[in-house]
């Protein structure tokens, strides 16, 4: 069992940056890929971005792509989203996901509130 728990939201307005952090209970850390997603309410989950592993690896939705960056720190048992130029449209509940895949999420995060003014 891998316990994650999400920290960094806020509010922040249009144009501004949020750094997001995960922190993961898991002794084998460097062994899932992880993720973020977001929700908005009425909405499906999202993929955002997620990293391998070795942190090799990234993939990022078109959306985010240039704005957004995935990164982990294996000594450290975290992923961080650096969230840049951000847009009213980002808005969201991010969830941080843990898995052995990019196609499979085991374990998620109770998730974290980014609010982007106009």
């Amino acid at each position: 069992q891998v316990q994650l728990v999400e920290s960094g939201g806020g509010l922040v307005q249009a144009g501004g940056s949020l750094r997001l952090s995960c922190a993961a209970s898991a002794h084998t850390f460097s062994i899932y890929v992880m993720a973020w997603f977001r929700q908005t309410p009425g909405k499906e989950r999202e993929f955002v971005a997620a990293i391998t592993g070795s942190g090799g690896g990234m993939t990022y939705a078109d959306s985010v792509k240039g704005r957004f960056t995935i990164s982990r720190d294996n000594g450290k048992n975290t992923v961080n989203l650096q969230m840049n130029s951000l847009k009213p449209e980002d808005t969201a509940v991010y969830y941080c996901a843990a898995g052995i895949s990019f196609n499979g999420y085991l374990y998620w995060g109770q998730g974290t509130q980014v609010t982007v003014s106009s």
